[in-house]
């Protein structure tokens, strides 16, 4: 299945996406691809589900869910970029489409708000992190904010950035396009809400085992690229120690991993829907994260995504030899 067009098309895609991110000009007329995935599941949810489900109903239907849109974002993949791949420059279009599904330069420009955001005022940092976080920020001071944004930027660069990059590596344009639908139908409806507790249980339960792999791959590239500024020990040790501490199965590995390269605190108590929640503290060092430590995080980001660039491109020279 492999060649060297379709390597160059994943590399590509990096760079494109790093320079160009999400340019309002084209998604203000054209529908984005993920957004288009949430109103498929939208549909399919009115169309599956019945007020009077038993929670053994649910389940089944939240299952023909998730699987009829895998089985056509794998199908779809395949045939565009089989379709793709034959035209002249193909190479390049394949690219252009899975930039779309990565998220690199967008999530770091959210962290990089909240960033500048604190240093103008608490409440104008509030705003910018409300952005990018499910947790609520009403009452949340500078410290809290940070932390907020870090947990944040580590997540979504394995969610966002390498959990894509994987599956594309893996099955190239399938492999992109179906992660994305599961990982956007969990947002949708994988959480334990009484309107989706049973229904999204499948939704949740695939995208934990797709991002198993790469949750644990993007710690392992926070620790190489702690090695710049010689913390990737002290990662390391934070992530073999605290990555099982949090909720999830898979968050925690890239938090604990960037709790460790910054020397900082993550986790803790926090409130989401007006209910407290005590969370275990991740981390040995200082819980005050503000502006300049949260540039120190996207700088370790930015190393993330050039070891990446670099493996990339050395598959790229190892399938044109």
């Amino acid at each position: 299945m492999w060649t060297g067009s379709l390597f160059i098309s994943i590399a590509a895609a990096l760079l494109i996406d790093r320079v160009a991110g999400e340019p309002d000009a084209v998604w203000r007329r054209l529908p984005h691809p993920v957004v288009l995935v949430g109103r498929a599941i939208d549909l399919l949810e009115r169309r599956l589900r019945r007020p009077a489900d038993t929670p053994a109903r649910e389940r089944r239907m939240g299952t023909v869910l998730i699987t009829l849109l895998t089985l056509a974002g794998l199908a779809c993949g395949w045939f565009l970029q089989t379709a793709l791949l034959a035209l002249p420059l193909g190479w390049l279009w394949l690219g252009l489409i899975m930039s779309t599904l990565i998220a690199q330069k967008s999530l770091l420009d959210h962290v990089d708000a909240v960033a500048a955001g604190l240093q103008q005022s608490i409440e104008v940092g509030r705003l910018a992190v409300a952005r990018i976080v499910g947790r609520d920020t009403a009452t949340l001071d500078g410290p809290a904010i940070g932390r907020a944004a870090t947990e944040s930027l580590a997540e979504n660069l394995s969610d966002g950035v390498i959990a894509p990059l994987f599956w594309a590596l893996l099955l190239g344009l399938p492999g992109i396009l179906a992660y994305k639908i599961v990982n956007t139908a969990d947002s949708m409806i994988g959480h334990k809400t009484p309107r989706h507790l049973h229904f999204g249980r499948a939704a949740a339960r695939l995208d934990d085992a797709l991002n198993w792999l790469p949750a644990r791959l993007t710690a392992s590239l926070v620790i190489v690229a702690a090695s710049c500024t010689g913390t990737a020990r002290e990662a390391w040790r934070i992530t073999r120690r605290d990555a099982r501490l949090h909720r999830s199965p898979n968050a925690g590995w890239p938090e604990a991993a960037m709790a460790g390269a910054l020397g900082v605190r993550l986790s803790g108590p926090r409130i989401y829907g007006g209910k407290p929640t005590i969370e275990p503290w991740v981390g040995d060092g200082s819980a005050e994260i503000g502006p300049a430590k949260l540039r120190q995080a996207l700088r370790l980001a930015d190393r993330v995504w050039l070891l990446v660039l670099v493996a990339v491109l050395g598959f790229c020279g190892l399938s044109l030899t």
